[in-house]
């Protein structure tokens, strides 16, 4: 193997290993719950009202029962609520 071939397969290496972890999911300290956001069908685990028990399950849009998991800071933003409560949510476009 010569040279250029070393280079270009330790530059492959790199783009490969920086591409890993740019898709690495974020941490749960970086995570955060909202609730009143997901679509039906789209929460992320088991209702708060204890309705359903899994992710996907959701039947309404933006419960406020129901939840997903948000990048941490960007729930109010979102429209969301951090604490489940009663009624729909109203989450903005973003």
């Amino acid at each position: 193997m010569n040279s250029t071939s070393l280079s270009a397969l330790a530059l492959a290496a790199a783009v490969g290993s920086a591409l890993a972890l740019a898709a690495a999911p974020a941490s749960a300290a970086d995570q955060e719950k909202c609730y009143g956001i997901a679509k039906a069908g789209q929460n992320d685990c088991a209702s708060a009202s204890k309705a359903h028990s899994c992710a996907g399950q959701s039947k309404a849009e933006f419960d406020g029962k129901d939840w997903k998991t948000v990048a941490k800071g960007t729930c109010m933003q979102m429209g969301g609520k951090l604490e489940p409560f009663e009624g729909k949510g109203s989450p903005k476009a973003m």
